[in-house]
Order: structure tokens, then C-alpha cells, then sequence
């Protein structure tokens, strides 16, 4: 890093952090009082890091991403011509910061890898398409052998993409990816995993996504998801899908998983306790939809963006907002201090934070209500902002990429140093990258020595900070069978829980005399150990675990109890049939998280539970507990009972719409029928009973309503005599006059335009015609549009970005003009539309400069999933806009922000552009002073 760079820095942590008159004293980051931060490592040691890990000696192995989607920074950027990196970073003075650097592999295969663990001699990297395993059998830190242990991921040189890979307690890798796809994943079995989404986005690398694919279990995973695996490449099973981004997951002792998950910029990230089996939310259940196609009339965007009121979906966790997530860690040991022991971490690049989360048992699930700022570059409620005019913000710079523990138990942060967040471009053109270690003050951190070569060591190792440290001390010890079982007992009386827990997941898969050590756990006061015994028994003992769990049936916590409910389906439903009643019997109708479980577990089997626990009874004196799992579980048999009830006036008019709702998520033909009789009728009933029947007649309900005429059908109007100026203009026959009158006909009409445009995106338009088209559009007022023909036919105009940060804005001024272009696409407060990302807080992510480029090069950096589309109806209309779902029916989010859902039978053809929705300054009559001055007033403080 430059020498200026570091004093920017300092210079306004300073202004944040200690006031003007104690710049000297600022920190390089903001961390709490007991702890203290150091600069470990910096650039050109390395570059670009992107995950870490950390070895028995206490180095960190990092993955660099220099190649990082360079075909959007081919303008100078730092190329590693033959492939990224793997880097090892040693201090090896112990002077606390890092002295040396070696490259353990440069690969071609190798590009914008997003995931390592290093176990002992193997470096697992994940890289989409695929997770390679490097070996260095003779110990001189390069690699003696690489094989492809998994391929198939989609999202090749993308944020979306695979991640990284964790060892988890049970002995078993997890491995989580992005919606990318689509992924087509085989074990060694010859199991494929299929999963997409409608999600697609430009990239040299793209293979078409489409949602709706089967697995070989029958089930259709959708976008993002999580596999656990057997490290011999066996054994594949999906853990949890359907989410957005969700950049890596950390499984800690006691056998949970934790991930966040990016936002479709709509200020909805969250961070995330997941269940096994579980959908998580994102798009539809096939993915065929997004969230903004699926958005039910007056659900919140958080709500809605999540499917949180849809059945068969996960809680969402703490939605926190605005960000780009990215590593995730939880603090196990007391290195840092007791008082952090079991703190979660999820680091946000887009936010300059890492927060940090007591996870506390609630119910059945856990809380994460105490989000706490653990680490920032930022103060922690940004007071005091300054923009500079001349120099960035460089705070704002700090990209935590990923977070880890050393062997010595110090934090390291790593740092992809960068004005923006990394998903879609990069501004620093020297690879730029740091980390960070924090500690306790006043403590020594010597690095321990690890000894996995007596059993005494590798015990010593389970209890080790580093998680793949002690993941290789877990693949050791069960080797040598029985004989651990003393050393591994001492652990039961550790005082630190996720000790125990590791020694549990251990002995349960060392027969009758470790499966004795630890069945006393089942009957003690820490519920979390209680659950920790019973995956371990269900993972290496099932006979054992099937016959404790009919005795925790009748005592067991609710966290024990749903957990049950989720491992009891794999086994025989005729052995678990009478569990599960009592499992039905617990519920207290008001548990999201039980709920959910008992869904994830009997949604395959809905109909035959519904018979055997509720077909006799009154459908008008189910409890709310019965009346809340029937809609989690939707059963067709349900159909009459659910029609009574929606027609009962002595129900509340509550139970009653819960009753509508649970029909809406039903495809039979007994339920739209209900639909149909009830949408005559008057009332608030009537009235969702006719939303329901628009929206399910293009999705599941299609088959049903073919011949049902919605009264506010939205199509397109035809425009059959363009298709007729198309054919001529394209016509080679034609003569000249025709193809002029063609042409002038097409540019006359707004309509028209938009065909001339598909023409160009299609390389059909005819050279011959291109000097005939005029540079600019003054008849077009649609600036999107303006901005699409400008591409293809026109001669952009530019507005100087160096000019705009060069002059001071006025937020009054900027407000006045925000409300004129902003508000048109952009959501600001409780005003505007959301076509484009919230801006509300757009301060949070990204500094004063790097938002002016936001705006002057629109479509530098396009918003993953906010790529334009064209799509050309079989009437002769065509649309511009966001491709919002793309199934049995297309849904189009026009530029002018009308929705159109149209039956995928009436598309004739559909085309993405490389082009942003927003366009450039000067299509929308802005200059530079309007610029400074928009800037401004979204830079001040939330609005």
C-alpha cells in the first residue's frame, strides 16, 4: 500500500474515532476496548484475498483473486497471465507481523478462487467450476499431486459461485455456492445434484440457468446451496438451498450451520441459523420466480425478499439491511477472552464490519437479536462523516473478505482493499490487499506446537482454535480405535461446551464403549451438548439413535425435539410414524422453527399425516397449532376441510385468510375452485381470493385456469404491423425505398424502437442501415430506453467523472434532483420505486467518489441480477426491463417500472443486454453540478 494511502487512512479514522486534536492516536480499525489490532500482512506480499485458512504451523494460506473478472477490468489491472494463486504467509521472527510470502500454486485452472482449507498435506480449493484437492506429500509447501475431487458448479470467475469448503465435527465436508448455476454436481456414487434458478447474468463464461432441474432423489433443488459430502467423494446430500449469495458457511462444534446472505440490494442481508433440509427462501420453490415476482400486496420488501410468509420456508434470521456478506467464523475457544467464547462472526464487505452475535437457544431455534459492531473501519454509528473533495474516503476502503482463528488463537481480518464492494468490478488497480490480527491486550500469543503424532497431541489439537487443525486431529484419532477413548474422555470434563462437543462427535463413532461415555449427555442441564449427542448418535449410531430418541420424546427441550423431527425422516416411516405424532402433539402453534421442521420432514408425506392426524376432527375446532401445520404442510386432502372454513363465519376473519392462504399453496383442482366461487363475491376475502387466482393462472394453478379470463390481464397490446417492418427491414429482397419506410416506420413509434434494439443485441440490424438511424433521440422519453438506443445506434454523451468530484455539492440542490431521476427507478426513505437498489443508505457501502462513477459509468458495474432484458412477445410487443421470472410464465419489470406477466407460450424470443437500466447522466439531462449535487445529499447521513 502507498505510504499517502495509509495516511488517508489514518487521517480520517482519526476525524471518526478522536476528534481532530488525536489523529495520531487513531486506530487502524475500531475494535472493542479489550482488544487490540495490528497489521499483519499487506500487498505485495499478496493480493486480492479472498478466503483463508490457517496450517499446524500457524501460517495463513489465503486465495488471491487478481483475475477477478477481468473482463471488466481490462483497463490497466494488475493479470496474473498464468492463473491466481495460493499464498503462504508466515511470521516467522514472531515479531507479529508476517516477514515472508511463497506461492504454493499458480494454476490456470485457478481463476477467482473463493474457498480454501488446508488438512494436514491437502489444500482443498474451491474454484467453479470445481473443488481441487492439491497434495504436498514431501513437505517442501508445492504441490505433488492435484485431482478434481467435485466439478459441475456454475458460476465460473464469479461472486456466486462455489465457495469455500469446511470439515465439519461429523467428519464430512460442506461445501455452500451461490446462485450462479446451474450446478450439475456428481458424487463418486454417479448422485447428481441439478439446481437452478432463474437467475442468469452476462459473463464470457455463462451457461444458461434455468430453474426447475431434478435431482437423482427425485427433489428440485433451487439457486444457492450447501452439500455435505463424505471425504472419500461419496455420500452427497444437499444441506440446505435456495439462497442468493450466501458466501460461506461455518459449521461449528456442536454440529450447526451459519451462513449470511446477500440481498438483491434491496437492504434485506441477513445472518442466518440453518436447519438440515431447509429452503431458505429466496426465489419461488422451483426458482422459476423471484421474491419481486412472487410479492404479495402489502408485504414488506424484507418479507417478501426472503418468502418469509410462504409455508415450507426457513425463518430468516436477523435481517440487518443494506450489505455484501461474506466470511463467517464462530469463536470457540477463550484466547480472546472468555467473554467471546461461542461469538459469532459474519463479516460484511460492504458495510467496512465484522459483527458479532451471542447465539442464544429461543424455542426450537436460536436467536441472533444482540447484533453487536465487533469490528469496523468505520465508527460504529458513522457520526461525523467528512467527504473530501479531492481524496477518497478511504474507510470506506476496508473490504473484510473472510475472518479466521490462528493456532495461537489471535483474529485474523482479511482485507480485499478496494473502493467498492468486489462483486461486480474493481477500481484498485494494484491488487491492493491486507490483514489484520487482532488480540487481547497486554497477552502473549506464542505459537503452540502441534504434535499429531501421539495421541496425547492429537487431543491436545481437538482443542485447538484453528478449525482445520483440529478437524485433522478429529481424522486421526478414531484410527486407532478404542485406545483414545481414555484421552478423549478427559475432554467430557472440560469446562468449554464446543470442547465436549468434539469429544462427543468422536466417541459416538467408537462403538458400545464410546457410545456409553457419552449417553449420559442426553439426560444433562446443556441443551446444546443434548443436541450434539443426538446428531452424533444419528450420524455413526442409528439403531441407538432411533431407540433414544422415543425416551427425549417425552422430556426433551424443543431445540432436541425439532431436531429430531428433522433426522427421524430418514428412517423408515413406519418405525418413526407413532414419534412423529408426539413430535405434532408438541407443537405449541406458535414455534417458526418446529414448525418448519416438522414441514422439512413430512412435506413429502402431507397427505397420509393429514389423514392419520386430523381428517377426523372438526375442521372448525382445529386449534391454531393444527390450523398453522396444515398450512405448512398444505395437504391436498386438506381441500374440503380448508373450503369450510374459509366459509365459516364463526371463524375470525384471521383464521379464515389463513385458511385461503394454505388453499393458495395447494395446485389441485378442488382448491381453485374454492377460488373461483369465492373472487364473485365481496369483501376483503374476495378480494385476495381474485389476487391469488391473477397470480397462480401463469404458475402453479395454470393447468387449471386455462380457460379463465383474469379482469385486469396485463398484456402487452399487439403490434402485429412492426412485426410486418421487422420482416421487411430484415428481408435481403426488399428493395431500398421498402426498407427506408420500414426503418423510418420502426423509429417513429416508441414500440419500434425497442425492435430496432433486439435487432442490434441480435447483430441482425443491416450494416447498410446504420447511417440512416439518427445519434441522438429527442422524441424519446424514456431514459432507459434513450440510453439502450445510444448504445447500438447513437453517440453516448459523457459527463467528465474527474469534473464532478472536483466540485462541491449542495444536498438541497441534490435532494430537489433526486426526487426528479433518482426516485423514478431508486428507493430513498419511504419514497420512490424499486427497480433499482435502495439508496437509503448508500453511504454505508460505498464512498463519495466511487458513487459518482456509480452514476456516470451506469454500466460499469451492474448489479448482479440487475441485468436488462428484451423480450419480444408473439404479438409484435416488446418489453425492456428486469427479467423477474422466467417458467411457465415470463414476468417483466418494464423500465418505466410496470410489471407484466406473461405466459411463456406468448415469447417468442428473449435477449440480455450488457446494459444497465440506469442511464448515463446526460440522457437524463444532468451535469456535472447536478451530479455533485445529488452526490451530496446521499452522502449525508440516512435518509
Amino acid at each position: 500500500m502507498k505510504n499517502s494511502t495509509i495516511s488517508a487512512l489514518l487521517l480520517l479514522l482519526g476525524m471518526f474515532s478522536c476528534g481532530p486534536d488525536s489523529r495520531d492516536e487513531a486506530p487502524l480499525l475500531f475494535v472493542p476496548e479489550d482488544l487490540e489490532v495490528t497489521l499483519w500482512a499487506s500487498s505485495p506480499l499478496f493480493h486480492n484475498p479472498t478466503n483463508m485458512d490457517v496450517d499446524a504451523k500457524g501460517r495463513v494460506w489465503l486465495t488471491e483473486a487478481v483475475n477477478y473478472r477481468d473482463f471488466r477490468n481490462a483497463d490497466g489491472h494488475l493479470v496474473q497471465e498464468a492463473g491466481d494463486r495460493i499464498m503462504i504467509l508466515e511470521d516467522r521472527d514472531g515479531d507479529g507481523k508476517a516477514d515472508t510470502s511463497q506461492v504454493f500454486v499458480q494454476d490456470e485452472d485457478l481463476r477467482s478462487p473463493l474457498g480454501i482449507a488446508v488438512v494436514g498435506n491437502q489444500v482443498i480449493v474451491s474454484c467453479s467450476p470445481n473443488v481441487i484437492v492439491y497434495t504436498d506429500t514431501d513437505g517442501d509447501d508445492q504441490p505433488d499431486d492435484k485431482a478434481v475431487f467435485l466439478t459441475g458448479f456454475g458460476g465460473k470467475d464469479h461472486d456466486h459461485g462455489l465457495h469455500a469448503g469446511q470439515l465439519g465435527p461429523d467428519g464430512k465436508w460442506y461445501f455452500i455456492t451461490g446462485n450462479a448455476g446451474p450446478h450439475h454436481v456428481k458424487d463418486k456414487d454417479g448422485w447428481t445434484l441439478r439446481s437452478g434458478s432463474v437467475y442468469n447474468e452476462y459473463t464470457p463464461y455463462s451457461t444458461e440457468n434455468v430453474p426447475s432441474q431434478v435431482s437423482d432423489d427425485g427433489k428440485v433443488y433451487t439457486g444457492g446451496l450447501i452439500i455435505r459430502i463424505n471425504p472419500d467423494g461419496s455420500g452427497m446430500e444437499v444441506m440446505a438451498h435456495n439462497f442468493r449469495n450466501a458466501y460461506e458457511v461455518f459449521v461449528d462444534s456442536f454440529g450447526n450451520m451459519w451462513q449470511s446472505d446477500n440481498d438483491d440490494q434491496t437492504a434485506s442481508c441477513r445472518t442466518t441459523w440453518l436447519m438440515e433440509g431447509s429452503n431458505a427462501g429466496f426465489f419461488s420453490e422451483e426458482g422459476d420466480r423471484t421474491w419481486q415476482a412472487d410479492r404479495r400486496p402489502g408485504q414488506t420488501i424484507a418479507d417478501a425478499h426472503w418468502h418469509q410468509h410462504d409455508p415450507g420456508v426457513l425463518p430468516a434470521g436477523d435481517i440487518y439491511g443494506a450489505g455484501s456478506p461474506t466470511g463467517m467464523l464462530r469463536i470457540e475457544g477463550d484466547e480472546l477472552g472468555e467473554e467471546y467464547r461461542g461469538l459469532l462472526l459474519s463479516a460484511d464487505a460492504g458495510r467496512n464490519i465484522i459483527f458479532g452475535y451471542h447465539p442464544k437457544p429461543e424455542a426450537s431455534g436460536y436467536s441472533l437479536a444482540d447484533r453487536q459492531n465487533f469490528i469496523a473501519s468505520v465508527d460504529v454509528d458513522n457520526e461525523g462523516y467528512i467527504w473530501h473533495q479531492v481524496e477518497a474516503d478511504t474507510s470506506k476502503w476496508f473490504r473484510p473478505s473472510d475472518v479466521t482463528l490462528g493456532t495461537d488463537g489471535s483474529l485474523f481480518v482479511a482485507d480485499w482493499y478496494d473502493p467498492i464492494v468486489g462483486g461486480h468490478q474493481m477500481r484498485d488497480k494494484e491488487g491492493q490487499g491486507k490483514i489484520y490480527r487482532i488480540t487481547r491486550k497486554g497477552q502473549d500469543y506464542p505459537t503452540p506446537s502441534i504434535d499429531f503424532a501421539t495421541v496425547s497431541g492429537q487431543v491436545a489439537a481437538l482443542r485447538n482454535p484453528a478449525v482445520h487443525v483440529r478437524a485433522k486431529a478429529a481424522q486421526l484419532l478414531p484410527k486407532q480405535g478404542a485406545a483414545v477413548i481414555p484421552e478423549l474422555e478427559t475432554l467430557l470434563d472440560a469446562p468449554n461446551p464446543f470442547y465436549q462437543a468434539r469429544a462427543i462427535w468422536l466417541l459416538a463413532g467408537m462403538g458400545a464403549p464410546g457410545i456409553g461415555k457419552i449417553k449420559p449427555f442426553l439426560k444433562g442441564d446443556n441443551r446444546e451438548l443434548v443436541l450434539t449427542t443426538v446428531r452424533a448418535l444419528a450420524a455413526h449410531a442409528p439403531e441407538t439413535f432411533l431407540r433414544e430418541a422415543k425416551a427425549l420424546l417425552l422430556s426433551a427441550d424443543p431445540l432436541v425435539r425439532r431436531e429430531l423431527a428433522i433426522l427421524l425422516r430418514n428412517t423408515d416411516y413406519e418405525k418413526t410414524a407413532p414419534l412423529y405424532t408426539a413430535l405434532i402433539e408438541g407443537y405449541d402453534g406458535k414455534d417458526p422453527w418446529y414448525r418448519n421442521s416438522l414441514g422439512i420432514a413430512l412435506s413429502e408425506r402431507a397427505n397420509e399425516v393429514f389423514e392419520a392426524e386430523w381428517q377426523g376432527l372438526d375442521p372448525l375446532k382445529w386449534s391454531p397449532a393444527q390450523a398453522s401445520l396444515i398450512w405448512e404442510l398444505h395437504p391436498e386432502a386438506a381441500v374440503p376441510a380448508l373450503k369450510l372454513r374459509i366459509q365459516s363465519e364463526a371463524l375470525s376473519s384471521e383464521e379464515r385468510m389463513q385458511a385461503l392462504e394454505t388453499l393458495a399453496f395447494i395446485p389441485h383442482k378442488g382448491a381453485v375452485e374454492a377460488f373461483l366461487d369465492l373472487s364473485d363475491e365481496e369483501g376483503i376475502l374476495a378480494e385476495k381470493a381474485r389476487w391469488w387466482l391473477q397470480f397462480r393462472k401463469y404458475n402453479e394453478w395454470q393447468a387449471f385456469l386455462e380457460d379463465w379470463e383474469p379482469p385486469l390481464d396485463n398484456l402487452p397490446a399487439p403490434q402485429p404491423e412492426l412485426l410486418v417492418s421487422v420482416n421487411r427491414l430484415s428481408d435481403s429482397l426488399a428493395t431500398g425505398d421498402e426498407q427506408q419506410e420500414a426503418l423510418n416506420s420502426l423509429a417513429e413509434s416508441p414500440e419500434g424502437r425497442l425492435h430496432l434494439a433486439l435487432l442490434a443485441v441480435k447483430g441482425s440490424f443491416p450494416d447498410s442501415l446504420q447511417a440512416q438511424l439518427p445519434e441522438e433521440w429527442p422524441s424519446e422519453g424514456r431514459p432507459a430506453v434513450k440510453h439502450l438506443l445510444a448504445q447500438f445506434f447513437g453517440r453516448p454523451q459523457e459527463v467528465e467523472e474527474a469534473a464532478v468530484n472536483e466540485l462541491e455539492g449542495d444536498a438541497a440542490a441534490g435532494k430537489v434532483l433526486a426526487a426528479q431521476n433518482c426516485l423514478v427507478c431508486h428507493r430513498i426513505g419511504e419514497s420512490g420505486n424499486e427497480i433499482g437498489p435502495n439508496l437509503s443508505g448508500i453511504r454505508q457501502k460505498i464512498d463519495a467518489p466511487t458513487l459518482v462513477n456509480a452514476i456516470v459509468q451506469p454500466d460499469a458495474a451492474i448489479g448482479f441480477g440487475s441485468e436488462a432484458w428484451l423480450v419480444r412477445l408473439k404479438n409484435g410487443a416488446v418489453l425492456y426491463g428486469l427479467l423477474q421470472s422466467n417458467g411457465p410464465v415470463v414476468t417483466v419489470l418494464d423500465s418505466q417500472g410496470q410489471r407484466f406477466v406473461i405466459p411463456a407460450s406468448e415469447v417468442a424470443e428473449k435477449r440480455q443486454v450488457p446494459l444497465s437500466l440506469m442511464p448515463k447522466p446526460a440522457e437524463m439531462g444532468l451535469t456535472a453540478q447536478g451530479i455533485a449535487d445529488i452526490r451530496a445529499y446521499l452522502m449525508q447521513g440516512d435518509l
